[in-house]
Formats: structure tokens, sequence, C-alpha cells
């Protein structure tokens, strides 16, 4: 599992380490690791000169020191720096020869202004304060002139107690980066809220990130995450306890979850699913989740639909037993009718008696619309998982989608907590939330953007269907159930189409792959 920290975490960490560390350690160690970052992407490729945006913070100052560092290695750098900067940041960029330009008159040490976070952060390196520095270059001119040439940019204007808007200042420096500078950002980049809720519309997609010992929630979460670009962790040795407000499955973590069957197991023991799913409108529906269940492994499946749907799957999956029967977890709704009043006569009994019983159950498609219709009255007191994707999700809590789109997070917890049930927040970040809000957020993002197909919902409700009979709880399912579906799709073609039947037959083999790693 990855963890992702907050604000709070990071800097209490960080002020713990610096005690214990000579003065200016820290900060060293995060500029040791930017700059061997950096130079490797100058080497691969072949960039001419390295431009950094300065804020008043320590990733202003990290990017600094990076730049004079680079510099005194023979490397062209330049910096843009806003009015007050790191002084001894400062006095080494000018005895390294960086190149310094500003869109006002005068920076000033860093000690002489009050930290611009919302919250103090630790200065990670203390430096005397100093007189003004006068700077030959100080136009908006100047520093387009300067960032019209640049290969690279180091994004170092905000940190991670930062407020997500653009600082008026470097809004500017942003519109001015070229479009083909490879951009790395330093801790996060500006413009992201650092708990990954929301982002600035003008502030910095990354190509890179480059981050220190710890995940933070910005780059995990949906909202956030794409601008993030590739994330690089360099270790400076923070160690931090307590609970992270983001996680993470990654595929390593497959091999000590996935419930694996021991020699005396027989197909009770591993766990049986009830599948309430299809209709006459939608019978592939009931295949694709059928397939994906038995595909993942569950001991039986019990199917109930009506007989075209049962025709469909009888043929494509005949080791699915048909009618009611006792099962240790239920999936309700993949493809069922539009129409409530159509539902089928078997499946609105089989809805009843699951939504009773005292099994997990999950919820995906049209069993919201039952869901809806009931008026969000759900708080079974059982394990339960709702799977909608964010057009669903709107409905349910009678909004426009784009309001889910704008923060998925928040919406997801909503629904979470008008329900009483998990939510997973089906997109390319997906979400699990629980209705109670002690646990971390998890977002899982393993899939490739070719997985947004008719029918790939229908599979992930049936893997995750056979991972709660299996008997795990309704976060790691639905985690563990994102994972490998994401995986899954890329063996199916790695880098090509794919169709959600292919999807549901590689699942076997996705997760014996996985168990072997």
């Amino acid at each position: 599992m990855i963890p992702a920290y907050g604000a709070r975490e990071v800097y209490a960490a960080e002020a713990d380490l610096m005690a214990r560390l000579p003065e200016g350690e820290l900060m060293a160690r995060a500029v040791e690791g930017l700059v061997a970052v950096t130079a490797a992407r100058i080497r691969e490729r072949r960039a001419r000169r390295v431009v950094g945006l300065i804020g008043t913070g320590n990733n202003g100052a990290d990017a600094l020191y990076a730049l004079a560092r680079l510099a005194e290695a023979g490397h062209a750098t330049a910096a843009v720096l806003t009015e007050k900067v790191h002084s001894g940041a400062y006095e080494d960029a000018v005895a390294a020869g960086v190149v310094l330009v500003s869109s006002v008159a005068r920076p000033l040490p860093s000690h002489d202004l009050p930290n611009s976070s919302e919250m103090a952060e630790p200065n990670r390196a203390q430096d005397e304060p100093e007189a003004p520095h006068d700077l030959p270059n100080s136009s908006e001119m100047a520093v387009a002139e300067v960032l019209g040439d640049a290969d690279i940019v180091l994004d170092g204007i905000l940190g991670i107690g930062g407020r997500p808007e653009v600082p008026g200042f470097a809004r500017s420096w942003i519109e001015a980066i070229p479009a083909d500078a490879y951009v790395i950002a330093v801790d996060l980049p500006t413009g992201a809220d650092p708990a990954g809720r929301a982002g600035d519309p003008d502030g910095v997609f990354a190509d890179e990130t480059v981050t220190f010992s710890v995940l933070k929630p910005v780059h995990l979460l949906p909202a956030t995450e794409p601008r993030v670009g590739l994330l690089t962790v360099v270790d400076i040795g923070l160690e931090l306890t307590g609970s992270p407000q983001a996680e993470r499955l990654d595929r390593d973590d497959v091999r000590d979850l996935w419930p694996v069957p021991e020699p005396s197991d027989h197909k009770y023991s591993r766990g049986v699913l009830g599948v309430i799913a299809g209709s006459a409108d939608f019978p592939g529906a009931a295949v694709l989740t059928t397939t994906a269940a038995v595909s993942a492994g569950v001991g039986m499946v019990r199917y109930v639909g009506p007989q075209r749907a049962t025709d469909h799957v009888v043929t494509a999956v005949p080791e699915v037993v048909h009618g009611l029967g006792q099962v240790q977890a239920w999936v309700i709704g993949s493809g069922l009718a539009q129409d409530i009043s159509r539902l089928d006569d078997d499946q609105s009994v089989a809805i009843d008696q699951a939504l009773a019983s005292d099994v997990p159950v999950l919820i995906d498609a049209g069993g919201l619309d039952v869901l809806a219709d009931r008026g969000l009255q759900l708080r079974r007191g059982r394990p339960t998982i709702l799977t909608p994707h964010a057009g669903e999700c709107a409905r349910l809590l009678g909004i426009e989608r784009a309001t889910v789109d704008s923060d998925p997070v928040s919406h997801a917890e909503q629904l979470a907590q008008r329900t009483g049930a998990w939510v997973l927040l089906k997109g390319s970040v997906t979400l699990i939330v629980g209705p109670e809000q002690d646990h971390p957020v998890i977002a899982q993002a393993d899939g490739p953007a070719w997985l947004a197909t008719a029918g790939s919902g229908d599979v992930l409700s049936g893997l995750i269907g056979a991972l709660l009979a299996g008997g795990l709880s309704p976060a790691i399912a639905g985690a563990l159930g994102a994972l490998v579906h994401g995986v899954a799709a890329d063996d199916a073609n790695p880098g090509g189409p794919i169709r959600a039947l292919d999807v549901a037959h590689q699942i076997p083999r996705t997760v014996g792959r996985l168990l072997r790693r």
C-alpha cells in the first residue's frame, strides 16, 4: 500500500528530522535529489538550458540551489524570481553565474517575509537576512525572453502548504513556458491543491514531479494527479507515523491480499456469489459480470435473470448455477431494465432478499436506479459498496455531472454518507471512500484509457463481487478489484484497443502473474 500524507504530518516529520540533523542538511538532501533528476533529464533530452520559477518557500529554495549546482557543473541555467527569495540560495545562484531575472524590481531575502503558506513550513536551511539585491533584468519582457529559451523548467513557485490558486505574480511566468519544454515540478505543480481536491485551470501541468520521501494527496487524487506527470520520489529520510489521507494499492499488494485457496478448500468455502444482472434489453451485461466473477476464482456463481439473459449466460458461462440459494455476497444491477417497472419478477424478489440479507452487497448500474427509486434509503448495517461513474453519482445526488467531475472526492464522500455505503467512483482514477471519515481515500489508477469502453464496468462488478464473496472488506475488494481490472485490461492487448469480454477472460492469467510477482 502506498500512503500519501497531508502537509501537517509532513511538516511535523521534517521538523523532527531537522532537530536531529546538522543545520541545512535536510534541504541539502532535497537539492541533491532534485539535481540528480534534472541532470538525468538534461542528458536524456539533450537540453541546453534549464530555467527555474522561484517562489518564496522551501520549494523555491530547493529549485534555486539546484540551478546553482547545475550551473557549477557547466549547464546553462536561469531563474525567474519573485520579490523575496531564500537568501542563501540567492547567493549561491549569483556566485555560480545563474542568469537571474524578475518581473519585479528588487528581490529580497525570504526572512523579511512572513511565510506565504496557509500553515508555517519548517525552514529547511537557515540564513541571516541580507540587504535587498538589485537585478539588472527586471521586466516581463526579460522573463518571457529567458523562458522562451528553456528546454527544461523547474516549477518551484508553491509548496504543499500553499493555496491551490496560482499567485498573481506567477501567472505570466506560467503562460510563457514553451509548449515543448519539459516541466519538472518541485513537490507539486503550482496551482494544484495539496489536498488533491481541486486545481487552478491556469496552473502548471508538469511532465514530472519530484517529491521528497513520501507522497501527498495531490499525487494520487483525480482532481490533481493528471497535473503531476511522472512521479519521482527522492528519499531524504523522513519517517511518518499516523494515518495517511490517501492510499493506493500497488501490484506487489496482490500477492498478500488475493484470496488464494488452501488444499482443504472447496467451492463453498471459497465463496459463493449471487449475481442479479441482465435484462431483455441488455443480456450481455449478465455474461460479462458472471464471466468476470468465474474468472476471478470465486467458488460458485448463482445467477438470477430473465430468460433471454439466462440463455446467454448458459451458453457463455456453463459453470454458473441458476436460481436463488445461499451466497456469501451479492452483485446487483449490471444491465437491469432501465425502466424499474419492467424489472424481472425473479430479480425483484432476489433484490429484496439480497438487501435484507446479512452478506456484502455490491450495487452497480441499474441497481443504482433501484436504490434511487427507494430514495437512497439503504443503511443495511452490512458491508455494501456502490460503483457509480461520475454521471450516475451526479444523478443520485441530484446535481450536474460537471460538479462531480470538478471535485470527485467530495461528492463520492457525500454519496457514501447519505447511503451509509462504501462508494467506488469509477474513472481514470477510481476512488474508494467509506461512509465514515476515518479511513483514507483509496485512489487507483491502473488501467489504460482504452478501458473506457462499454461493458468494462460490468466486468469490474463481477470481479469485485468475487472478492467480496472471498471474504475481503469493501475497501480492499474495491481497490484490489480496480487494480486487477486495470492491469488485466493492459495485459489483454498492451498499448491497443480492448473489449470488455477480453478483459474478463484475461483476469485468471493476470492474477496468476501478479501472485508470482
